[in-house]
């Protein structure tokens, strides 16, 4: 196993002068069901503040799609009545997708989850979408023979229910617990946690050494969906595949966590708000 260095990989991110936001990718990110739908916003930020040229919304829960005055740079879609999802995201043209945080367990969700997965750009898979993939055998076999690079991120508990398996097993063993969900489902794995671990079909296996407590608290994963996603998506014209966007998305989002630490925000009450913030400041201090 080896240590994560993916910090270098930000000076593909820098933008040149003439630029523009269509060079920067659109980001689709899919949740938010009633009474979660903080969980997909905490995703846009991730995206928005990590630099995508549109972060687009799509919300399960009608009553939360409408403009977020304190961010009205997003996109927001009521998705709750869409009975055509792969019409849907062919209609957006989205450059990658990330469907998950909050995104319950309804058909309807169901529903999107399934297009996403057919639809043929980076996709990151995280909370909720996977747990309905866990209870599914027709979506697992959907997932294990997609044609397009796929991210899922699942903190213990998740794995271990795409595993058949306890949290405590998956936490007793990470490694071979990461290289069983490479084996299950071909697609590159991040495994939450302490030193959080890293892997892909093709790739080794790497934990990430930074981070610290002050990441415990809901809605920092939901951040780092959005921030893969979005770097997935600038890396459609600067040269970052899923798998990059994936390490360095890990490690910014460990190593901003430290930094407010340092600088006197957390370790307790550090929010995912901060921090996505601070990702920001690390993406733009490149030398």
């Amino acid at each position: 196993m080896k240590n994560l260095n993916a910090l270098p990989l930000r000076s593909r991110l820098v933008r040149k002068p003439s630029e523009h936001k269509g060079d920067m990718g659109k980001v689709l990110l899919i949740g938010g069901a009633p009474g979660m739908a903080g969980a997909i916003f905490l995703s846009a930020y991730g995206s928005l503040y990590s630099g995508a040229g549109w972060t687009m919304i799509g919300v399960l829960d009608p009553q939360s799609a409408h403009v977020h005055i304190d961010q009205p740079e997003f996109m927001i879609n009521d998705i709750s009545q869409i009975s055509d999802p792969a019409t849907y995201l062919t209609s957006i043209k989205p450059e990658s997708v990330a469907i998950g945080p909050g995104m319950g367990f309804s058909e309807q969700a169901r529903h999107f989850l399934e297009a996403c997965i057919h639809y043929s750009c980076p996709l990151v898979i995280d909370a909720d979408a996977l747990n309905v993939i866990s209870n599914s055998a027709q979506l697992q076999e959907q997932l294990q023979t997609r044609q397009v690079p796929c991210t899922i991120t699942p903190h213990p508990a998740e794995a271990g229910r795409l595993l058949g398996i306890s949290a405590s097993e998956v936490q007793s063993d990470r490694p071979l617990a990461i290289q069983s969900l490479i084996k299950k489902f071909h697609c590159h794995v991040v495994l939450k946690g302490h030193h959080s671990l890293l892997g892909s079909p093709s790739e080794n296996i790497y934990s990430c050494q930074e981070g610290n407590p002050g990441m415990a608290t809901g809605g920092m994963g939901d951040v780092l969906t959005g921030l893969i996603a979005s770097l997935a998506a600038q890396g459609i014209r600067h040269q970052l595949n899923l798998w990059e966007a994936t390490c360095l998305g890990v490690q910014l989002h460990a190593i901003a966590a430290d930094q407010l630490v340092k600088s006197g925000i957390g370790p307790n009450g550090m929010t995912p708000l901060e921090l996505a913030k601070q990702i920001r400041s690390l993406i733009n201090s490149v030398n």
